[in-house]
């Protein structure tokens, strides 16, 4: 389960038949058609290592160059998260046939790997012995949601019985957690024990406290759960469909009655106008319900107020989309109406959700927000190191599944709909983290016994447990790589990550300050909507100046000057190097604070110059009182390198506002090929010119990058 209870410093983890096909119709924009997924074992004990399942491979139903390989989807370790819970009818809490069938499934919020190699299944909070209560629970919302779209989507992909049952029973689950009746209809509880006592208030308090109380993001997973489950069982099941259709609208009337019937009006955020109908503040929440809605719009194509409430949703998030590529946050769609400078990996579905709404309400100009997130910003934070669970608005914290997963599905899909083939080029790159492709080095999914990692830390190590949450994305994309033919063989080649070139920090605090400035070191670098980088930032006053060292470097350099901006109008910093003039950034005129938690914004600013390679320093001087934080470092040309089974290739990452041609070494015995793709992750078919250029590039290793976008080379033996 994520945490999301409030926008913190901390952004942890918790860790084809007919009836098939007409229900896959959205997933599969997400996923694809192709092979089968690894068969269903059942449930295992409380302690209990995941016993591999029998992979059964199926043709796949879409012509692939590639061979047949086993099914990478193994759902024994998430089977074995499954618990039978007992449900008493309550006044505002009922399911599907309750009388007839008094229990339900729902997953283990966490799974600690033990000593031995098995697992034990634990709750969230501490345990009381005496009532065999956790103080959060042993099941939550969030994780009954989605451990229900992966057996949707699996069963959807292989029409296995198992998986529909377990759709079915995890359904029936998640709609008892959903309040039925009362002022918070429609709303979700988000803890339950393992008895069936729900917990509407946990401990630590998350809010909305109790959880029902008000919309959520467990509320937006409901909302995507019970989509795709209509889409699913529309035709298999029609009067189970009907009741999930019921529950949806009930969801939908408490949106209405909250965050949607805010339609079209905007917040004030740091002087920014954002959305105000987005659920529970997120462009987040609301992608994942959007994701649900486009399946269930796509089976209900006559429901109108669901079809209104996608395009509200989807708006919404497309509304957040910011920067370009030499401006942070290099084209993200933003997760948090309340912070210009926090963006999160966890939840980052906010490109699938467009993408596929844009096909489905026929909204070209949604497409646009997903794209810029896909083909723009994606390399950049790929070759910053990967998908860190926080730009705060430097990279830091863990890197979990949830986030890899999350900008798989928005390559995939934007790839689909765009028809922009090199998103599946940086897809494959993305997924390679499941396989070895990461700051560890060791694979964080196992297809033996369907475990994924619950995370790695930034100094690389592992996390070796398997919680609900790890479990899920990691299954959802090896669902999306069974179904894609092509994508999962070029996943699977990619096995270790050889070096990153990306944004770099350089503290303020490292620097010589010229007169009355110094160091500041705030009692939290929390600052209620960003971190200060390092814990400190550098105060200066009008006059004063602050020389920071930089590293030499190959090539021209953006830089971005991270500053606490004031609310008011505080003068100017002019920034200068020992061969350039580097521009200014202003030191205050945020603007008005409106929704957010803190006056003023700590931003990266851009500058109007670049910073040649070999200068060795950058100086800034002060008109006005500033806060400087870090100088955010970002070549105009950044890369990442991998290799494995397919061999070795690079995708060099545009930040200019031209074409750069970068040389890179060519071993002996090499050549090099190479495929440019524009700022939308579309090919540039060669000119004859280029062609020429092109032979000589392979002996000469001439690369060429077109301007914001991004070039694919692979060494290939002579």
């Amino acid at each position: 389960m994520t945490y999301n209870a409030v926008r913190s410093h901390t952004t942890r983890s918790r860790s084809t038949r007919k009836t098939v096909a007409l229900a896959a119709a959205v997933s599969m924009i997400l996923m694809g058609a192709g092979t089968a997924a690894a068969a269903a074992s059942p449930p295992g004990s409380i302690r209990s290592a995941p016993a591999a399942s029998a992979p059964s491979t199926q043709p796949s139903t879409q012509p692939s160059p590639q061979p047949s390989t086993p099914p990478l989807t193994n759902l024994s370790h998430l089977d074995f998260l499954l618990d039978t819970v007992p449900l008493t009818a309550l006044p505002e809490h009922t399911t599907y046939r309750l009388a007839e069938q008094p229990t339900a499934q729902a997953p283990w919020t966490y799974s600690n790997k033990l000593a031995d190699g098995t697992y034990d299944r634990v709750g969230g909070g501490s345990l009381d012995p005496a009532t065999g209560h956790w103080s959060q629970g042993a099941f939550n919302a969030d994780d009954i949601a989605r451990t229900a779209v992966v057996y949707l989507r699996h069963w959807q992909l292989t029409g296995d019985a198992a998986s529909r049952e377990h759709a079915l029973q995890t359904l029936r689950s998640l709609t008892y957690l959903q309040t039925a009746s009362g002022p918070n209809a429609g709303n979700v509880v988000l803890w339950q024990q393992a008895d069936g006592t729900l917990t509407p208030s946990a401990t630590p308090v998350e809010l909305p406290d109790p959880s029902d109380s008000a919309e959520s993001y467990w509320v937006a997973r409901t909302v995507w759960a019970l989509g795709e489950g209509y889409a699913a069982f529309k035709d298999a099941d029609p009067e189970f469909a009907a009741f999930l259709q019921e529950r949806l609208h009930l969801s939908l009337d408490s949106l209405e009655r909250q965050s949607l019937g805010k339609h079209d009006t905007f917040d004030i955020a740091d002087g920014v106008k954002v959305p105000a109908w987005l659920i529970a503040g997120g462009a987040d929440a609301s992608a994942e319900a959007a994701l649900g809605l486009s399946a269930y719009v796509v089976a209900a194509p006559a429901d109108e107020s669901a079809r209104t409430a996608l395009t509200q949703l989807t708006e919404g998030v497309a509304a957040m989309s910011s920067g370009s590529a030499s401006q942070w946050p290099f084209g993200a769609i933003m997760p948090w109406n309340k912070s210009q400078t926090l963006w999160h990996a966890w939840g980052g579905l906010t490109p699938a959700s467009v993408a596929t709404a844009s096909t489905v309400l026929g909204r070209s100009d949604l497409l646009a927000a997903a794209v810029k997130d896909t083909a723009q910003f994606t390399p950049q934070l790929l070759a910053a190191g990967g998908p860190d669970n926080a730009w705060s608005p430097t990279p830091g914290e863990a890197q979990i599944a949830y986030g890899v997963d999350s900008r798989v599905q928005g390559l995939v899909a934007t790839a689909k709909a765009a028809n922009a083939p090199g998103l599946i080029d940086l897809a494959a790159v993305t997924a390679g983290w499941f396989f070895g492709a990461n700051p560890n080095g060791a694979p964080a999914y196992n297809p033996a016994t369907g475990t994924s990692i619950d995370g790695i830390e930034q100094d690389g190590r592992l996390n070796p447990n398997s919680g609900a949450e790890s479990t899920i994305h990691a299954l959802m994309t090896m669902l999306t790589l069974d179904a894609n033919p092509v994508l999962k063989a070029k996943a699977l080649g990619i096995d270790k990550t050889v070096a990153t070139v990306g944004l770099s920090v350089v503290e303020a605090e490292s620097g010589t300050i010229s007169g009355s400035g110094t160091v500041v070191r705030p009692p939290s670098s929390w600052t209620g909507e960003a971190n200060i980088s390092g814990g400190a930032y550098v105060a200066l006053a009008a006059g004063d100046s602050l020389r920071i060292p930089v590293p030499a470097a190959d090539q021209t350099r953006n830089v971005y000057p991270i500053v606490n901006q004031t609310e008011a109008a505080s003068g100017a910093t002019a920034w200068s190097s020992a061969t350039a003039t580097l521009g200014s950034t202003d030191n205050g005129g945020a603007g008005a604070q409106g929704i957010t938690d803190a006056p003023g914004r700590l931003f990266p600013l851009s500058l109007q110059q670049a910073l040649p390679a070999a200068d060795t320093a950058v100086v800034g001087a002060a008109d006005g009182a500033a806060s400087v934080d870090a100088l955010l470092i970002q070549p105009l040309i950044s890369s990442i390198s991998v290799t494995g089974p397919a061999g070795d290739s690079t995708v060099y990452v545009s930040a200019a506002n031209a074409p750069t041609v970068r040389t890179v070494l060519v071993p002996r015995g090499h050549r090099l090929e190479q495929q440019a793709f524009d700022n939308t992750g579309k090919p540039i078919a060669p000119t004859r010119a280029d062609m020429k250029a092109d032979k000589k590039a392979s002996k000469t290793g001439a690369v060429t990058v077109l301007a914001g976008g991004f070039t694919v080379t692979k060494l290939v033996l002579k």
